[in-house]
């Protein structure tokens, strides 16, 4: 009997910085498409985990990784040769990694992708900004990678398709050729903005859909709460220069709906949390991962104030979380606060009697079956 062959990796060199379950699924994902992939762990225990047992039973139990799967916890190691550098690590720490990051990267054209979806607090910066603020590279050489992903999902080999971004086409297209397999398919597109606001706007309204889980309402109050958290997101991310059609395909209204109709997100499980009665403090001692979203809510509504754009949905989810609001009377007050009635805007201030809700759903499921075996573009 012939001994099992271990496929011999043909792809890019790749380091995924972030070994927990969104970073290691990715590791897969780009292992399973045939690039060589070395992941780093901050702890050793795990490293050493992955690189011998090829599995990660904290994050992703039950889960058999690549054979050619490499990881380490010296992150100098886990840079050695590298291709392409993937970000996955919690959003308010990315700026002190990078800071770590930047000498061993220094005489590096690596392309850099980020898998995170978040906003920084303070500064209210995109990821992509903050990569190019601490690195001070080429914001050509940087791609963000965003879509309805649940880690647990896609390292199970189910179906599924994610957007590529980059400023630089060329950058986009080299990172989704890296990242596509059987069962993850890419698109491109260079509208970075829509891309990563897509990512984090969606984190807020998982949010509120896991609150009003929690309290017990039923599916019209979730819909309700998805269509115009679908407006909030769309205006938003416009009015911070990104494309409308980005937030109609699968960074925005694909991502959006995974996430809030999904128990194994951590932000809607953050939400049922809360609409269940805990506090923030004590939904973050029961989380065992971050939940992007919590961080993201201050630093989103203060750009949204700047760039005078209402989000509703977003200010009464802060409100629970400050605990200046009782989870149950959040949804009397989440399509509008105005008692006035209002024409119903479905696509960036347009009213159109739903036809553009009609549009971004039948785009986004086109998207996904017409995955092909190239980049598309989204």
């Amino acid at each position: 009997m012939t001994p099992k062959r271990t496929a011999v990796p043909v792809g890019p060199r790749a380091t995924v910085i972030g070994a927990g379950s969104w970073g290691t699924t990715f590791g897969k994902i780009l292992a399973d498409g045939g690039a060589q992939v070395t992941m780093w762990a901050r702890r050793a225990e795990l490293a050493h985990e992955i690189d011998e047992a090829k599995r990660n039973s904290r994050y992703l139990p039950g889960i058999n990784l690549p054979r050619s799967m490499a990881a380490t916890h010296e992150l100098a190691t886990s840079l050695e040769g590298a291709e392409q550098v993937y970000l996955s690590v919690p959003s308010q720490s990315l700026r002190e990694n990078l800071k770590a990051l930047r000498p061993l990267l220094a005489d590096s054209d690596a392309k850099i992708v980020s898998l995170m979806k978040g906003v920084e607090r303070g500064t209210g910066l995109r990821m992509s900004q903050v990569i190019q603020q601490e690195l001070r590279c080429d914001p050509d050489r940087i791609a963000v990678a965003s879509g309805p992903n649940l880690a647990l999902e896609i390292a199970r080999e189910q179906p599924t398709a994610a957007v590529i971004s980059s400023r630089s086409r060329e950058t986009a297209e080299i990172v989704a050729r890296a990242a596509r397999n059987s069962y993850f398919r890419t698109f491109v597109n260079t509208d970075v903005i829509g891309t990563e606001f897509g990512g984090v706007l969606k984190n807020l309204i998982a949010v509120a859909i896991g609150i009003v889980d929690g309290v017990g309402y039923g599916e019209n109050t979730k819909a309700s709460i998805i269509t115009r958290g679908l407006v909030e997101m769309t205006d938003f991310a416009v009015a911070n220069g990104a494309h409308p059609e980005t937030l109609q395909g699968l960074a925005g209204l694909g991502d959006l709906i995974a996430t809030c109709q999904s128990p194994l997100s951590r932000n809607n499980t953050a939400g049922r949390l809360l609409g269940q009665g805990y506090s923030f403090q004590d939904v973050v001692k029961q989380m065992q991962q971050t939940a992007e979203g919590l961080a993201s809510v201050a630093p989103v509504l203060q750009l949204a104030r700047e760039s005078e754009v209402d989000m509703p949905i977003v200010e009464q989810v802060k409100m629970v979380l400050d605990g200046k609001m009782d989870p149950r009377d959040i949804a009397p007050h989440l399509t509008t606060d105005d008692d006035t009635p209002q024409g119903e805007r479905t696509n960036h201030g347009q009213a159109d009697g739903g036809g553009a809700l009609r549009r971004a759903l039948q785009r986004a499921f086109d998207q996904f079956r017409n995955g092909g075996g190239r980049a598309g573009s989204d």
